[in-house]
């Protein structure tokens, strides 16, 4: 059995210091057990006060001499009861000496209470007490010169001395001393934890403390990122300003282990004090909470909420607490706050200062990296990414290593997580329901740091369910979009999911469901040389380096391929055997192909087709093997000539995009083109003759046709396009004229025919092809470096313009202008900048607020 003696439990200066209780209660049973100390004990439990009484707290079994010299060494306070009979128990006597050097080596406050004794008699060793050292001098005189010192330090402290007061009244002022000690002594150790104070003191201006009601408060963030600390934090510190406090810690995986009859019992034993609290039902449960704190002003902490059934078995109304009550809700999953909680701290990771610090103390035992440590320390740092947890585990691992082994251990990281941060981070994903998890999967293989919005059609585009999923993923603290509308998560989240699909083969990509890296490519193209079988299981593949040789067999193999993001594809076309026929997204930025494939390919469920830079195609694929195409994308595809006329005949495509397409001067005519949302051709130079419309196009709303060589806008726009919002004729500096009804297109807000320098105004209404009337619901119109001079522009033009919002006439030669500016009634900004001929403004409408007329030379007469 280990000695009993103080010296052999006390803890060195050297180690931190580390509470298990606020308060060590030392007494002599016989005197004050049954009356005065019960009642002081009840009182500090009341209050909050974790405080260690041996008949209360000793665990069964524990010898009593070890088991309390620990515990004097673990509270934060010592109250000694001094009375008649307390100096003739050597074991009080043995406390007292343990306090005393607890107080002079470890900073223990020590409060005396002089019950029913003279503190003099306490300090010098009068009456009692010097009879008591007489019997100690015969029994154990080894000991008594420690304790009489003991005895005289305690003697000397400033306490309570009970002798005729009410008891009652000096119990209140007991605990009310020991609440205000606790609390200052809290509020420093809170400062000693790393980047906590500024987040506490954020938290508690979201909980309005003193403010009245009842307000409940969610902290939320990533697993592992500090919320149980900044709660647990929070708790100590404020929780004696309420009639009865409860922290209650790991509801996920307690209410999963026991159920939530078991939760609610260890509620309210902990909000009662007591043991004996047994609930028959969760219902039941929900009522014995509210009957208990719906009047008591009550401080509660709730770590670890993963659903909201836990919250309603705890915390169901804000009418179940009293008066100035306060929850603390602690979770991964955002959802379960938004329907109770008045606010939510989203939980910040910490910065590379703070994650510097807290590595030191666990991998140094200091503030700072120790000497030629520092750059292996900022390694471990960016791995961390501010995350407490890995940087409190790999601290901890790293402690005593040398610095190859600090390295080793990196590089290690790199392909294998580590296992604690990988479970807690974990805890999060097995939540998800399946198809969220593959969800999950996806993007942090595949749309790290992509556009959400581009993402999201291609995650759609492969029955993805992204929908509702990706919400869920953003509540549960697993992604995140940015300010710029970007998919992003934390790197051990990512590294997490990576480990998740290399699973039990990460050496055999081929099993693997997702291919993010180049080398897996590489990997795969090797084996199929080497004549290897190779049943692969990938659903998704998304690399920048698809050089190898080889790489278009290996992909045909993929039977299962749902999406296909490559860059830089080689100059092959697609094999016969390529039909991955779930395949919803083909993209292939950079590709050096000169056709996708040859002949027809039926792919049913293909919905977008990129191939944007592929500066050697030359021609498309036949549309009709892609019946459930709806996005084409072949922007910047210079070499290509040739459209497959099928295309004009597809009725599922929304978006075309053929913008700068160089080389490109017919678009096939459209027959059946119904659901064609978007048409950009814009920048095909070559492009002579706008497309042959030859049915309705009630779909289209944005058509691109600038700096093109159309010379005519036909009668088929005003007839079939009649729900056209956005027309862009910028740059067409061979248009002459736009032809038909163009006029009755009611639902064209945006035309810009910037720089149609052919483009010829009339007044002469018999010259009707000329003269476009303008559409009446326009509310932008692009008119610059149009060439117009005095008289090219009609009085009345505008007349009908009653929604003309913004009017661009910049770069033009006029050197006045037509007075039905004026009759334009919304019109808020017009644009005559460069106008060097223009001499004076005419009347301007009252609603105009911006005007710019830089550059203007000659302009001589402005009006008010």
């Amino acid at each position: 059995m280990a000695s009993s003696s103080p010296s052999s439990h006390f803890i060195p200066d050297s180690v931190s210091k580390s509470w298990s209780y606020d308060v060590f209660l030392s007494f002599r049973g016989e005197d004050t057990r049954k009356g005065f100390v019960d009642h002081l004990y009840t009182a500090l439990q009341h209050k909050g006060i974790y405080t260690y009484k041996d008949d209360e707290t000793l665990p069964r079994g524990d010898s009593i001499g070890p088991a309390l010299l620990t515990a004097i060494q673990e509270s934060r306070i010592a109250v000694v009861v001094f009375s008649k009979n307390y100096a003739y128990s050597s074991w009080c006597l043995t406390e007292l000496a343990h306090i005393i050097k607890c107080m002079d080596k470890r900073e223990q406050i020590v409060m005396p209470i002089f019950y029913h004794v003279d503190p003099s008699d306490v300090k010098k060793s009068k009456r009692k007490y010097e009879e008591a050292f007489s019997k100690h001098e015969r029994e154990n005189k080894q000991k008594v010169e420690s304790w009489s010192k003991a005895m005289e330090k305690a003697g000397n402290l400033s306490g309570w001395v009970i002798n005729d007061i009410h008891e009652a009244t000096c119990i209140r002022d007991i605990v009310d001393t020991v609440s205000s000690r606790l609390s200052l002594l809290i509020t420093d150790d809170n400062k000693e934890l790393v980047g906590i104070e500024t987040r506490l003191q954020d938290l508690k201006s979201k909980l309005e403390i003193g403010s009245g009601g009842v307000r409940m408060v969610g902290i939320w963030g990533v697993g592992g990122g500090g919320k149980t600390t900044l709660a647990s934090a929070t708790y100590m510190e404020i929780s004696r300003q309420f009639e009865t406090c409860c922290l209650l810690e790991n509801i996920c995986e307690e209410s999963r282990k026991h159920g939530l009859t078991k939760l609610q019992e260890k509620y309210l034993s902990l909000v009662l004090k007591t043991k004996d609290v047994v609930v028959g039902s969760e219902i039941e449960g929900r009522r014995m909470i509210k009957r208990t704190l719906c009047n008591k002003r009550v401080l509660v902490v709730l770590d670890d909420v993963d659903d909201l059934e836990q919250l309603e078995a705890l915390a169901g109304s804000h009418d179940w607490f009293g008066e100035g009550s306060r929850i603390i809700i602690t979770t991964r999953d955002k959802n379960v706050l938004s329907v109770k909680t008045h606010t939510i701290y989203d939980m910040s990771l910490l910065s590379d200062d703070e994650a510097i610090t807290l590595l030191s103390r666990h991998a140094f035992h200091k503030e700072k990296p120790v000497e030629d440590y520092q750059t292996l320390s900022r390694g471990v740092v960016s791995y961390a990414g501010g995350l407490p947890l890995a940087l409190k585990v790999l601290g901890s691992f790293l402690h005593d290593k040398d610095k190859d082994e600090w390295k080793s251990t990196m590089a290690k990281l790199k392909c294998i997580p580590e296992d604690k941060v990988t479970k807690r981070l974990k805890i999060s994903y097995d939540g998800l329901e399946p198809y969220q998890q593959k969800l999950f999967l996806d993007i942090a293989c595949c749309f790290r740091r992509q556009d959400k919005d581009k993402a999201m059609m291609v995650l759609d585009a492969c029955s993805f369910h992204p929908g509702i999923g990706v919400k869920v993923l953003e509540q549960k603290s697993l992604i995140k979009v940015t300010k710029e509308g970007r998919f992003e998560m934390h790197d051990l989240i990512e590294e997490m999911a990576h480990y998740i699909v290399r699973g039990e083969h990460p050496k055999n990509p081929e099993k693997h469901s997702r291919i993010w890296d180049g080398k897996d490519i590489a990997y795969l193209c090797d084996i199929r040389t080497d004549a290897r079988p190779m049943d692969t299981e990938v659903l998704a593949l998304r690399t920048t380096t698809s050089h190898h040789p080889g790489v278009s067999d290996v992909i045909a193999n993929m039977k299962k391929l749902r999406l296909i993001c490559l860059d830089g594809y080689p100059a092959s076309s697609f094999p016969s055997n390529f039909q991955p026929t779930e395949l919803g997204c083909l993209q292939l930025d950079n590709s050096q192909q000169k056709e996708l494939w040859h002949g027809y390919k039926h792919l049913p469920n293909l919905k977008i087709l990129d191939l944007s830079e592929s500066p050697k195609l030359i021609t498309t694929p036949d549309f009709e093997g892609l019946p459930c195409l709806e996005r084409l994308i072949l922007e910047s595809c210079k070499s290509l000539e040739e459209i497959h006329p099928s295309i004009g005949y597809h009725k599922r495509l929304v978006h075309v995009n053929m913008e700068f397409c160089s080389k490109l001067n017919l678009f096939p005519p459209i027959i059946q083109m119904k659901k064609l949302e978007t048409l950009n051709l814009g920048y095909c130079k070559q492009l002579q003759q706008f497309p042959d419309i030859q049915s309705n196009m009630d779909s289209l709303v944005t058509l691109h046709l600038g700096f093109t060589k159309i010379e005519i806008i036909p009668p088929s726009v005003g007839r079939f396009c009649t729900n056209l919002v956005s027309l862009d004729l910028g740059g067409c500096s061979k248009l002459k004229r736009i032809e038909g009804n163009f006029h009755l297109l009611r639902s064209l807000k945006d035309l810009d025919l910037y720089g149609c320098k052919g483009l010829q105004f009339h007044q002469d209404r018999s010259v009707s092809l000329k003269l476009p009337q303008f559409p009446r619901f326009l509310r932008e119109l692009n008119l610059s470096g149009c060439n117009l001079g005095d008289g090219d522009i009609p009085s009345d033009i505008f007349c009908e313009l009653l929604n003309l919002q913004v009017l661009d006439l910049s770069y033009n030669d006029f050197s006045i202008l037509p007075s039905g500016l004026s009759k334009i009634p919304c019109l808020k900004l017009l644009n005559l900048s460069h106008c060097v001929n223009l001499v004076e403004l005419p009347e301007f409408p009252s609603s105009i607020t911006i005007l710019h007329a830089y550059h203007c030379g000659s302009l001589d007469i402005v009006r008010d």
